[in-house]
């Protein structure tokens, strides 16, 4: 008696829904960690964002002071409430600002800057990603030359 040895092994229709078990073990573990890296990757690009926006506001803020004092409270004020309005929970924040443009000559241009940091958790913890980060951005914005100070 002679066998037939060469040709593909048919497969059962048994045999092909362990085949797709094994298939979706494999893929949707993938699957599940792709789309969790992509939220912490979002998350982490609009919480930049949000606080380099804060930064610029938080400096258009204080270049419209006439005094430090008043300029520091008002680019911290600013800074707060657009980190509020953008969504950012920062666990902890610093606010710095640089008023020495305050002090310049009449005439001669200057500009105060403002630096935010952040320290922002994430919801979604992905092994090899820390779950907080700290993000720093810093901006400026110009003094009027003319302005009495």
């Amino acid at each position: 008696m002679m066998r037939h040895g060469g040709g593909p092994r048919r497969i059962s229709p048994r045999d092909r829904g362990h085949a797709a078990a094994i298939e979706a073990t494999i893929i949707i573990p993938a699957l599940v960690l792709f789309v969790a890296l992509v939220l912490v990757l979002a998350r982490d690009a609009l919480a930049q964002q949000a606080v380099g926006a804060s930064a610029s506001q938080a400096a258009r803020a204080a270049s419209l002071e006439r005094s430090p004092g008043s300029a520091r409270t008002a680019a911290e004020s600013a800074a707060g409430l657009a980190l509020q309005d953008a969504g950012v929970s920062c666990r902890s924040q610093w606010i710095t600002v640089d008023t020495s443009a305050l002090s310049a000559a009449l005439g001669v241009p200057a500009a105060i800057s403002v630096t935010v940091t952040c320290v922002v958790e994430h919801d979604v913890v992905l092994p090899g990603f820390p779950q907080q980060r700290q993000i720093s951005e810093m901006r400026t914005s110009p003094v009027d030359t003319y302005r009495g100070r």
